[in-house]
């Protein structure tokens, strides 16, 4: 099959609801991925930071086709002798009392949240139909109808109505917003969620402080402070966490993406005793949350971030990266922003010259990245990407730009 029956044939059969660049990929193998007619590509988009280790960690495959071959799935009916083996792993290694696993990122904010609102009703006193979370502009939690509620975007939110009531949205990276809501109806908050830096609204990075200065807000109103580290964790902006640049531990962390390294949809949600345990047997679950499979790949996964430095390296290529967009003669260029490997570069928009068209160049050229919000490019390659390797990937960049002078 040519590239475009590959195209056609997911057009045909499959839902209209992305838009990808017209490139087919039959393989990956680390920063690279191929596509079914052999041409090599760097991939600068890593699954949306869900292939922060690589493509086919061969550490990470080899915890995935061992365990597939003893026992895959016993749903939480039972016990098994894997599952407590990761959620010790797992609490250890960001330093929480408890875990709750599930898949998505999406399933992990909707748990989150059920978190939030319990303890705002058992253990904050909050009537039960007056509980509010507190959440941002700009924000990109997932596609449940709850979430989108959350949204400012129309093309996430519009005609899913009714959405869900209880939320109440502010601005983004702006603490006097937070101060007036909470000292306004603090009483009625349970939480404030927001991600430490906004992935999909173009890599936002809030100004410096600005998280710390959420956080003990949150404290003096009583407020849970939640963060959505789905797309920024894992050692994505050059510390394990995105918080932990502003020495932030979280009250309710949410993780995804690079827990699996790609291989496993994989999520879970941490928090100490008083949190978690508001919720009892049969009040919350998943029938695959946790599963064996999942329990073995995400101990492998976080195994190779710490073992390889990845958030290291990743601080490290992220400067390079920046310094080098910064030097690029382009009247296209308007700005380079991001942190660690989670960078973008906005665009200036003409007929003729728009992101998507750069996007366009850059695959010709053997990089792969894409827009968001029609004129941001997002760079995220995976973090075991090396200097050689970034540096022949900006030169192909650099050359993309330049057909546009």
């Amino acid at each position: 099959m040519t590239q475009q029956e590959y195209m056609e044939r997911e057009s045909k059969f499959g839902a209209h609801n992305y838009h990808p660049l017209p490139v087919v990929l039959a393989k990956g193998q680390g920063v690279k991925v191929w596509d079914v007619d052999g041409k090599e590509y760097y991939d600068f988009l890593s699954a949306y930071s869900a292939v922060n280790q690589g493509h086919c960690h061969p550490k990470i495959v080899k915890a995935l086709t061992d365990q597939a071959q003893v026992l895959t799935l016993t749903s939480r009916a039972f016990y098994n002798d894997v599952l407590g083996e990761y959620e010790e792993y797992v609490t250890k290694y960001f330093g929480y009392d408890k875990v709750l696993p599930m898949n998505t990122g999406a399933e992990a904010d909707e748990t989150a949240l059920k978190l939030a609102r319990r303890w705002g009703v058992t253990k904050k006193g909050i009537p039960n139909d007056q509980v509010k979370i507190i959440c941002c502009e700009g924000n990109f939690h997932g596609r449940t109808i709850t979430i989108i509620t959350m949204s400012n975007d129309p093309d996430s939110y519009a005609n899913y109505g009714p959405l869900t009531p209880g939320f109440e949205r502010i601005p983004y990276n702006d603490v006097a917003a937070l101060e007036r809501v909470l000292e306004k109806d603090g009483k009625n908050i349970a939480g404030f969620l927001l991600e430490p830096i906004q992935g999909e609204a173009g890599v936002y990075v809030p100004d410096d402080g600005y998280l710390k200065k959420c956080y003990d807000l949150c404290k003096k109103h009583n407020v849970l402070f939640m963060a959505d580290e789905v797309q920024c964790g894992i050692a994505r902006t050059g510390k394990l966490l995105a918080c932990d640049h502003e020495g932030v531990r979280p009250d309710i962390l949410i993780l995804g993406k690079a827990l699996s390294g790609g291989v496993l949809p994989i999520s879970a949600v941490l928090a100490d005793d008083e949190i978690m345990l508001t919720i009892k047997p049969g009040e919350h679950g998943s029938t695959f949350g946790g599963f064996c499979l999942a329990a073995k790949v995400a101990i492998a996964a976080l195994q190779v971030v710490k073992d390889e430095n990845l958030a290291a390296n990743a601080e490290k290529m992220g400067k390079i990266f920046r310094e080098e967009m910064k030097a690029i003669k382009s009247d296209m260029i308007e700005l380079v922003r991001g942190k660690g490997l989670l960078n973008a570069v906005v665009i200036r928009n003409k007929p003729g010259k728009t992101a998507w068209d750069v996007c366009l160049a850059m695959a010709e050229q053997g990089v792969l990245a894409k827009p968001t919000h029609g004129n941001i490019i997002r760079f995220a390659p995976p973090l075991c990407i090396t200097e050689e390797q970034l540096r022949e990937a900006i030169g192909r960049i650099k050359t993309a730009f330049k057909q546009f002078e």
